[in-house]
């Protein structure tokens, strides 16, 4: 008997580029901590996520935004019965 064993992840629930400007400006807040002041590579390591998460969220923003205007020109042509 084969059985299927599934390495993937379950889906974690999506979040808007609000809310990862969010999670990207508590990790630097915990980076800028006094604590984490004197761990230099735990310092710079949260500095680093909190920068890529605020470049996903700006691209994310910008695919969300090109989206909705491809959505409208679909409807617009398909109105005016070009596609």
């Amino acid at each position: 008997m084969v059985t299927h064993d599934s390495t993937s992840t379950g889906t974690a629930s999506q979040m808007t580029p609000e809310e990862m400007r969010g999670l990207a400006a508590r990790l630097r807040a915990r980076a800028q901590s006094v604590l984490l002041r004197h761990q230099p590579e735990q310092h710079r390591d949260l500095l680093t996520a909190a920068s890529l998460i605020e470049q996903f969220a700006n691209l994310s923003a910008e695919i969300l935004a090109s989206g909705a205007v491809i959505d409208g020109l679909s409807r617009l042509l398909e109105v005016v019965g070009g596609a």
